[in-house]
């Protein structure tokens, strides 16, 4: 028994001993993750998979795995864009490494966001472009889309001018509507983004001149643009003018990173209309002008756009903060926007502040996903009326004058101190006279669910609920002194809009892989809801002192509102790996049409083939991605039409149009023209694609062919007087063609550890043309468009047949042999010996012919230089300005009584009077641009022992265009240069701290 008891005693031992020798045999991987350009990257995954064993880098990409027992291993390292790292590796005790990964050239295994689910690069069947966080446009960027200027082909976005947070045109294909909207749909994190325009384009939230500014452009992650149908028909009826997927950013697992940047930027007019002087104002009057007119020159010397123009400070900065919180990963970030215009007392303060939560359930069942974005805008805006008043004004006045009744500014006025009413106004005074304030806050976010089934997989339920509330309020103040009231009682007024849209959808999703057949199904269905509601509140307007009121609405707000009911499939069959057809179908019900044309059905359908999975290509060292791609689709167009237009509604009058009765005033109510059977416009697009990829993804890029056709587009025809409540009409008639080519290239020339070249090229060539504008076939119907100033309501453009939309209508200009422009002489076109309106002609049109985007990004050590450039070509601009005030009758406007200034184009017309008409003011407006300049260093940890790491960047944006347009700017989406607010050249300084 002893011996058993000793044996039993030393076995007991033994183990004891065994266990203590296992347990101290182990020991820790730890180092450093790094980029390609050796800087950290923070959030990299790392594992060692054959014991389950993984952790994620911090903030200064720094990891560490603890307890790992001695051994060999293959430590795992992966980043999103980056090649995953597969090193060897033997622990015994402490092991310190670092690890530099790789960029992924060719990235086909990148998921890509789609509608309504992902897919990955490789197997994509429409057109799709995306640019990520890396690729955006730097700089002081105050709105989102600038963000993607010039990246993308097919896609061009023009900002409206220098205002701060100013609104963009963004087009995509040319758009393809006249009358209705032609913006694309925007969806942010799954949540349709409120474009807040009426019928006419008009912005419906008040307070902030561009929406989309009041989303915060550091917080955006990626941008995926949707362009042809068989991409944006699960979208359905607001799908006719693309889509554009905006992915927010969110939190990564592993320890808390904060990120803290800095923009701080000076800007300045970077160009200025070329006036005369006041000198030169002088020598013309005294030279040519009555004795009156010439008692009217003063003796300053005053460059009016000097006096309302000014160098502007800004600022951005913001702070986030992400990780992981036990099992949700979390971002939470906050903004500061304080962006002042060159026009003085323009400015815009934007806050903002963003959540997002991502927790994975129930066995990485249950997906969640929350983001709440919230914003505060302030804005001051300037009377922008002082642009085209500084240009006019007469620079031999000074600003001020201390006798003046009118604050203390220099006005015309008639003999008896009263003010001229036909003569401007003075600039400065205009601008300081005016007080326009506005807050709009906004807040829309949503929470996604997504669950797959425990016993099945890969059968996924979907709900997505959603909202996009707003509110704009603001009042403009003109005191009872100002000259620009018209009056000596001011004025005040109050405005205020609340906007709210709901979104609920739901969609199931089952994806199989069948090995059987080499085959894998994608199959999408689902259900979407859609409330839009407005309420605008109607204020009385009184004069300055407040008390007094000038006029009082009938109703005290108005509530238009719309509702949208959605069902929607796609089915994707993949066979081989190399085959993929793709099927889509939705149909949409809209509350802004009739009963008999509520719904509409919009189905697309789609061949993938990846050439480069045949046996003949597979093992090519060369050709690493080679795909066709055809498509064919229908989407719909209801963003733009009035909410009620298909029913029989009244307008009521304002005050000044009162009917008396006896001693009392009433508001009359007057029919409105409808049409009960007013329906969708649709559009059919055709698309071809090639996407190509050649040594390892190194040079990759794409070329697309497409053709889209418009029908039952929304168009005003003159109607029988008696058959409807108007003469003329809005309803659907026309078509509309579009033809065109895009082509993308990238490539890395170099790359080596310490020198990285990138290089992006796109080319896009558009040809858009009206082939309908009437019920019964009238190839000399036109529809007038394109309001100038200076000839009260007249056109400069037109929609005709067989033409461009916008074109311009005008007369042929005639010249003397020195190639003087002669006043008032225009080509006889008909033959008939008078000039008449059919000897007007179509001439050129402000739609480009050909855009093109030029990006690249050289990296050397840690230093980076950048550039982004663009083109337009074929696009043509009527130079308003020059036609407006170029001519002897406005220096000397002897019907006003005052003297004006005038563009220097004056001296090379010499015209009598305006020529609104002339086609010698269409210019060729082609341009190249170069948007930015930038250069960064990234100084990584300057502080011992620290996680901080440091990136200084200097940017100029627009830097420089050439252009034979000789006004302030050739880039004019509308292409009528008017009171248009130069966009200034910035110069930035800005830093970025990780920790």
């Amino acid at each position: 028994m002893k011996k058993d008891y000793m044996k039993s005693l030393l076995l007991l031992l033994s183990l004891v001993l065994f266990s203590v020798c296992g347990f101290s045999q182990t020991g820790s991987i730890s180092g450093q993750v790094l980029d390609e350009k050796g800087e950290p990257l923070p959030g990299a995954s790392v594992s060692i998979k054959s014991i389950n064993r993984g952790t994620s880098t911090d903030a200064s990409g720094v990891f560490k795995l603890n307890a790992v027992p001695n051994g060999s291993y293959v430590l795992s390292v992966s980043f999103i864009g980056y090649q995953v790292s597969e090193t060897p590796v033997t622990v015994n005790g402490e092991r310190k490494m670092n690890v530099k990964l790789v960029p992924n050239t060719q990235n086909l295994t990148e998921v890509v966001v789609i509608g309504y689910g992902t897919q990955q690069k490789k197997d994509l069947t429409g057109s799709i472009s995306t640019v990520s966080s890396k690729d955006f446009q730097k700089g002081n960027i105050a709105t989102p889309e600038q963000l993607i200027v010039g990246k993308v082909a097919g896609v061009q976005v023009t900002t409206n001018g220098g205002q701060p947070g100013s609104p963009s045109t963004i087009r995509i294909r040319g758009g393809a509507s006249l009358n209705a909207s032609n913006d694309p749909l925007i969806v942010v994190d799954g949540v349709p983004f409120s474009n807040f325009k009426d019928a006419s384009g008009k912005n419906t939230l008040p307070g902030i001149g561009n929406p989309l500014a009041l989303l915060n452009p550091n917080d955006i992650e990626t941008f995926t643009v949707l362009k042809d149908a068989n991409a944006t028909a699960i979208y359905g009826s607001r799908a006719s003018n693309g889509v554009i997927l905006i992915t927010t950013k969110k939190g990564k697992s592993g320890a808390p990173a904060i990120n803290f940047s800095s923009q701080n930027s000076v800007s300045t007019v970077a160009k200025k209309v070329d006036v005369l002087t006041a000198d030169q104002v002088r020598e013309y009057v005294n030279a040519n002008g009555s004795e009156d007119l010439k008692k009217l020159l003063g003796t300053a010397n005053t460059n009016w756009q000097d006096e309302i123009f000014r160098n502007a400070v800004s600022t951005d900065n913001n702070l986030s903060i992400s990780g992981t919180s036990k099992i949700t990963p979390y971002r939470v970030s906050f903004g500061y926007l304080n962006q002042n215009g060159t026009l003085i007392t323009d400015k815009l303060e934007r806050g903002t502040a963003a959540l997002s939560l991502s927790p994975r359930l129930l066995d990485n069942h249950l997906k969640v996903d929350f983001n709440m974005k919230n914003s505060l805008a302030i804005s001051q805006f300037a009377n922008q009326d002082a642009i085209s008043g500084a240009i006019q004004f007469n620079p031999t006045q000074a600003v001020t004058d201390p006798q003046s009744p009118y604050g203390g500014y220099f006005e015309w006025t008639r003999p008896d101190g009263t003010l001229n009413p036909n003569a401007p106004r003075n600039p400065v005074s205009a601008i300081r006279m005016k007080d326009d304030n506005a807050h709009t806050m906004r807040s829309f976010g949503n929470l996604q669910l997504d669950y797959s089934f425990h016993f099945l997989p890969e059968l996924h339920a979907n709900l997505n609920a959603g909202y996009d509330v707003s509110k704009g309020q603001g009042s403009t103040f003109i005191p009872a002194d100002a000259a620009i009231s018209f009056s000596t009682r001011g004025n005040y007024n109050r405005y205020k809009s609340t906007i709210s849209n709901y979104v609920v959808e739901a969609y199931l999703n089952y994806t199989k892989d069948i090995s059987s057949i080499n085959s894998n199904i994608n199959a999408t269905a689902g259900y979407g809801y859609y409330a839009n509601r407005t309420k605008n509140y109607n204020f009385p307007s009184y004069e300055a002192d407040t008390t007094t009121v000038k006029s009082t609405p009938k109703f005290p707000y108005d509530i238009p509102e719309n509702r949208l009911l959605s069902y929607y499939g796609r089915l994707i069959y993949t066979l081989n790996n190399r085959y993929i057809l793709s099927g889509t179908v939705r149909t949409d019900g809209s509350s802004r049409f009739s009963k008999d044309n509520r719904w509409g059905i919009f189905p697309s359908a789609a061949f993938t083939w990846r050439m480069n999975e045949e046996s003949f290509l597979k093992g090519s060292s060369t050709l690493s991605d080679l795909k066709l791609r055809l498509s064919y689709g229908v989407t719909g167009q209801q963003e733009g039409i009035a909410n009620y237009s298909y029913l029989p509604n009244y307008s009521v009058s304002n005050n000044e149009a009162m009917y008396q009765i006896g001693d009392t005033f009433y508001y009359m109510n007057a029919p409105v023209a409808y049409d009960g059977d007013i329906k969708w416009e649709t559009t059919t697009t055709y698309n071809a694609g090639i996407d190509y990829g050649f040594l390892n993804g190194r040079i990759n890029g794409s070329i697309d062919v497409y053709r889209k056709k418009t029908k039952d587009l929304l168009s005003v025809i003159p109607i029988p007087i008696g058959s409807n409540f108007s003469n003329q009409l809005l309803t659907n008639v026309g078509n509309m063609e579009a033809d065109g080519i895009e082509l993308a290239i990238n490539a890395k020339p170099v790359l080596k550890n310490d020198l990285t070249w990138d290089v992006g090229f796109n080319f896009t060539y558009n040809k858009t043309k009206v082939t309908n504008l009437t019920a019964s076939y009238d190839p000399d119907y036109m529809v007038a468009v394109g309001d100038i100033t200076g000839s009260t309501g007249n056109k400069i453009q037109a929609h005709a047949l067989d033409r461009p939309p916008f074109s311009y209508y005008v007369w042929k200009q005639v010249y003397d042999e020195s190639g003087k422009p002669l006043s008032g002489v225009y080509a006889d076109l008909d033959g008939d010996g008078t000039i008449t309106e059919a000897d007007k002609y179509f001439y050129k049109s402000p739609l480009p012919k050909f855009t093109l985007g030029f990006s690249t990004s050289l990296s050397i050590h840690k230093w980076t230089l950048s550039t982004v450039l663009r083109s337009s070509i074929g696009n043509y601009i009527y130079d308003n300005v020059s036609s407006n005030l170029s001519s002897r009758t406005v220096i000397l406007d002897a019907t006003s009584g005052v003297v004006n200034n005038v563009v220097k184009d004056f001296l090379n017309t010499g015209f009598s009077a305006n020529q609104y008409y002339s086609d010698y003011y269409v210019k060729n407006a082609s341009f190249l641009k170069m948007d930015n300049l930038g250069l960064a260093y990234a100084a990584g940890n300057i502080v011992r022992n620290s996680k901080m790491n440091l990136t200084i960047s200097a940017n100029v944006q627009n830097v420089f265009v050439v252009s034979d347009y000789k006004g302030v700017d050739p880039e004019n989406y509308n292409g009528i240069d008017y009171k248009f607010y130069p966009r200034p050249r910035t110069y930035v300084l800005g830093l970025n701290v990780g920790f």
